[in-house]
């Protein structure tokens, strides 16, 4: 039976900063949820697995063939749909033994079957396009489909996929969904896609502490965490009562002692007893004071220790919460305006035409379309950040964009000065408490931004928007929810429900989407 397992595994950065630590697990034939907060190492767990790094210490060890889905950075020109697929020297002899230049050797090499095996892959991904498909003219959610059939097309034992859905649009998150759905061999998924992890057989957690498997899917996972989180409350609070009756203990000890003593120095200052008698009295006295107060140290160390403990483990299971201040934000006010709004992607291709809407108050917009229908360029437009071919876009009020690269912050600052530098109104002390909301506390708050996750990195760009003593009353947000771990993404759906102003949101997402309060959608 094919599986994975690791063994005492670590790894650390080139830095020596620790990522994984003294790790071991097995990952049966069956299709597992990878989750965890951003930054435990998740990714790095898939590298260890496919083989891509190799640990510092420990052991992985494969049972059965494993393929992964490439993540695309930069594309060349002239790759293929068949290059990305690995299958493009198999197809070109293809081509040549069609055209009889092929040689009698590489005739009887060539695979007659590989262009409808190659066709069925992506079919099974939904996407509809040649082998001889450029990569460059397909949008990010095509080359993902592209990508992720690449890796469907191996037919491995293991299948091991990071955020498969990210730019995905709903047809695409579909695909991926039922593609998993109907898997029976293995596969360990990394994703925040709460409907993709509905399929899952099991959820493996990665924390500082380890994995822990939990079987069933998506909510049987979190009914499973609730319970954890229940039970972690209840040893606090008996852990807090231990450490309050040590404290209660020790000190009506030490009151005890001191009135036997006051007892005894009375006694023998009226000379009752003989002066060796009580010297000998006072040196018991002395030691049985140093005993006791002893035994109490102890007991109050091992009661906070205890609490220690249980608060970590707490902390460790509470989700992230985001409270925000009010924006003022009346319901008259006018936010934005887009008259004839229109952007070519090229001179003979336009993308957007004539868009005409406004926005006013507290709204809630979701602006949906496919992959390539222009999402990101209309928020880009409407944000500034690109100038429209025709028409007009104004926005009256402040606002903050979360573009996808997050260019709201300096990645060579660190995450304290990025919140300096966006909130200079607020001292030292405010700015350390605001971070601390986000989970970015005494050291996580020096962390340059350059080297943060993605998931951190958008939550360290939401800390220094949100984290102010008043939001601006427009947020416009672009897929705010494709790098952020689940506690992450829920904390958002929290603070986003609870913001009193406007918002503009990008996503793919329909849960989060539902969760916000989306009042009006804007097709493209």
């Amino acid at each position: 039976m094919p599986s994975l397992s690791l063994a005492h595994v670590a790894w650390s950065t080139p830095d020596g900063r620790p990522v994984l630590s003294d790790l071991s697990f097995d990952f049966p034939t069956e299709r597992t949820g990878l989750v965890g907060r951003n930054g435990v190492g998740k990714t790095i767990l898939l590298h260890l697995l496919s083989g891509s790094i190799e640990p510092g210490r420990g052991r992985v060890v494969r049972s059965g063939s494993v393929s992964t889905m490439r993540q695309i950075a930069r594309v060349s020109p002239s790759e293929t749909i068949a290059d990305l697929m690995g299958i493009a020297a198999a197809v070109g002899l293809l081509r040549r033994a069609e055209a009889g230049t092929a040689s009698l050797d590489e005739f009887a090499e060539a695979d007659w079957t590989i262009e409808a095996r190659a066709a069925e892959a992506l079919a099974r991904v939904g996407l509809e396009a040649p082998l001889h498909a450029h990569l460059v003219a397909l949008s990010g959610g095509q080359r993902t489909r592209a990508a992720l059939a690449g890796a469907v097309f191996a037919q491995p034992d293991f299948l091991l996929l990071d955020e498969p859905t990210n730019d995905l649009d709903r047809d695409g998150r579909r695909a991926v969904r039922e593609l998993l759905e109907s898997w029976t061999a293995g596969a360990i998924v990394v994703s925040h896609d709460r409907e993709l992890l509905e399929v899952m057989d099991a959820i493996a957690e990665l924390t500082t502490l380890g994995v822990v498997r939990y079987g069933g899917n998506w909510t049987a996972y979190r009914a499973q965490k609730a319970v954890e989180l229940a039970a972690s409350e209840q040893d606090l609070l008996a852990a807090k009562r231990r450490v309050s009756d040590a404290k209660h203990k020790a000190q009506q000890t030490a009151e005890r002692q001191q009135r036997r003593d006051a007892a005894g120095a009375r006694k023998g200052a009226r000379g009752d007893m003989p002066r060796i008698l009580a010297g000998a009295r006072r040196n018991r006295a002395e030691n049985s004071r140093g005993d006791a107060a002893r035994l109490a140290d102890r007991q109050r160390a091992e009661a906070d220790q205890s609490a220690m403990v249980a608060r970590s483990r707490v902390e460790h299971l509470e989700p992230l919460t985001i409270a925000l201040p009010s924006t003022g934000l009346s319901s008259s006010q006018r936010i934005l305006q887009a008259n004839d709004l229109s952007f070519d992607h090229a001179p003979s291709e336009t993308l957007l035409e004539k868009l005409n809407f406004t926005l006013t108050g507290p709204e809630r917009v979701a602006i949906t379309g496919i992959n390539g229908s222009g999402k990101s360029t209309l928020l880009a437009l409407l944000a500034g950040d690109l100038v429209p071919h025709r028409g007009t876009a104004r926005i009256f009020v402040p606002f903050a964009f979360f573009d996808q690269r997050m260019t709201i912050l300096d990645p060579a600052l660190s995450i304290g000065d990025n919140f300096a530098r966006t909130n200079p109104q607020m001292d030292e002390n405010a700015r350390r408490a605001s971070l601390a909301r986000f989970q970015f506390r005494a050291a996580a708050a020096d962390r340059i931004v350059g080297t943060l996750s993605g998931g951190q990195t958008l939550r360290a760009a939401l800390a220094c928007v949100l984290g102010s003593n008043q939001p601006p009353p427009l947020l416009i947000l672009d897929e705010p929810t494709n790098h952020l771990d689940l506690d992450s993404i829920s904390a958002v759906e929290a603070g986003l429900h609870g913001y009193d102003g406007a918002l503009i949101v990008v996503s793919h997402d329909e849960r989060f989407l539902d969760t916000i309060g989306i009042t009006r959608t804007i097709g493209l």
